[in-house]
């Protein structure tokens, strides 16, 4: 792509999460970085390029209405990479997906929604192999947590020869810290899809919805509401985007010739504490999600919801933010009896700042780095995969594998 006029082109980039990526970029992008903001203000993208300062002065500005697909082919053309952070994706990110597969153009996104992208995988995967573009979802805090974690306990497992992953855990340690607006309004819209639907509702509890043509024939099995970590000595709750990041995990086993092996599952959980003070959390935890959830599916409760929960395009000031963090634990016990625990932790707002790193980290790997050949619709460990780590160890997250 060499012949192209940029190398990243942020769309969306005046919404909140949208402007938090694009300060990352004017801080971490290299000098020569050919960067371009887009949205639907011309008046909006000519301030946000004001406030990020020098380093974003020479950055060129593109008015896009994702509604308007000649806009989006145009803009697909002109570039190496295109991120967008313009949800819910169910309503409008299939254009984009499908502007970018036709120009043989990167693509990254911050969906959660397990419905988009098995659309997403139907509509564009083989024409994305065919053109070369790799359009790799879920970049943000979901799912990048989950699936680097995973990757990287399999990774050691194999260079030790240790064999592959049996039930494998990510464990929640501490999160200060939020949801994005538009992460839950992408929740709301698939709760609203699947009202009265039971055939989507099985798509979305399907732990191998997104895996394809393809799927293991391994009997996946269930997970309790509450369990009580015997090895950590806590009780644990359910995470709220367990489900989809358990999807996506999944299909980059799959992406990989079921590389993971025969015995691996994988399932997420929040720790909470010891004895009963920990079980009373985790319940508190458990009706807590199902009543968001449930909330969320009917009109009247949504309405309730709606006047507390934060709108898209809204987040905490950043004095709030500047306090949040996140650590989770991703463990597994290999086929030969050994341990190995990953850790993925940043100082940031896990929903925000920490989101906005791991995008803007993932679009200039897919724009400026030698990677693995690989196109198609993707997962963060396939389209651009472990070496994500070293980038994110440079801005302040902690990455790493250890044999427990």
């Amino acid at each position: 792509m060499s012949g192209r006029e940029l190398d990243l082109v942020l769309l969306g980039a005046t919404g909140f999460v949208g402007r938090l990526t694009a300060a990352h970029l004017a801080r971490s992008a290299p000098a020569g970085t050919r960067v371009a903001l887009a949205g639907r203000s011309s008046g909006r993208l000519q301030a946000l390029r004001d406030d990020l300062g020098e380093a974003a002065a020479s950055w060129e500005l593109r008015t896009t209405d994702v509604t308007d697909e000649r806009a989006l082919d145009r803009l697909a053309e002109q570039t190496t990479v295109l991120a967008t952070t313009v949800g819910p994706y169910a309503r409008w990110g299939l254009p984009v997906v499908r502007a970018c597969v036709d120009r043989g153009t990167h693509y990254a996104d911050l969906t959660g929604e397990t419905l988009f992208v098995r659309d997403s995988v139907a509509a564009a995967h083989e024409a994305a192999q065919a053109s070369g573009a790799r359009v790799v979802h879920s970049c943000g805090f979901d799912s990048v947590p989950s699936d680097l974690g995973v990757r990287l306990v399999a990774d050691a497992a194999a260079v030790d020869g240790e064999g592959t992953p049996g039930v494998t855990r990510l464990h929640v340690v501490s999160m200060r810290g939020g949801f994005s607006g538009g992460t839950i309004d992408s929740g709301r819209q698939q709760q609203i899809a699947t009202a009265g639907r039971p055939d989507l509702r099985r798509v979305v509890a399907d732990p191998e919805a997104l895996v394809g043509a393809n799927p293991s024939g391994r009997v996946r099995r269930g997970h309790p509401t509450l369990h009580r970590d015997a090895g950590r000595g806590v009780w644990t709750g359910p995470f709220v985007m367990g489900g989809y990041n358990r999807q996506v995990v999944l299909r980059t086993d799959a992406l990989r010739g079921w590389a993971y092996g025969p015995d691996f599952d994988y399932r997420e959980m929040v720790d909470t504490r010891p004895g009963p003070v920990g079980l009373v959390a985790a319940a508190a935890l458990a009706g807590g999600t199902a009543a968001l959830m449930g909330g969320l599916s009917f009109a009247p409760t949504r309405g309730v919801l709606d006047r507390v929960l934060p709108s898209p395009g809204e987040g905490p000031s950043d004095r709030v933010r500047a306090g949040e963090r996140f650590r989770v634990e991703v463990e597994t016990t290999t086929t030969t009896g050994a341990r190995y625990v990953a850790t993925v932790a940043a100082p940031y707002d896990p929903g925000y700042d920490g989101t906005a790193v791991m995008l803007g980290e993932a679009a200039l790997a897919l724009a400026l780095d030698d990677l693995p050949e690989a196109a198609g619709v993707l997962t963060p460990m396939t389209g651009v995969g472990p070496q994500l780590a070293e980038r994110l160890r440079a801005h302040r997250f902690e990455v790493g594998v250890r044999r427990a």
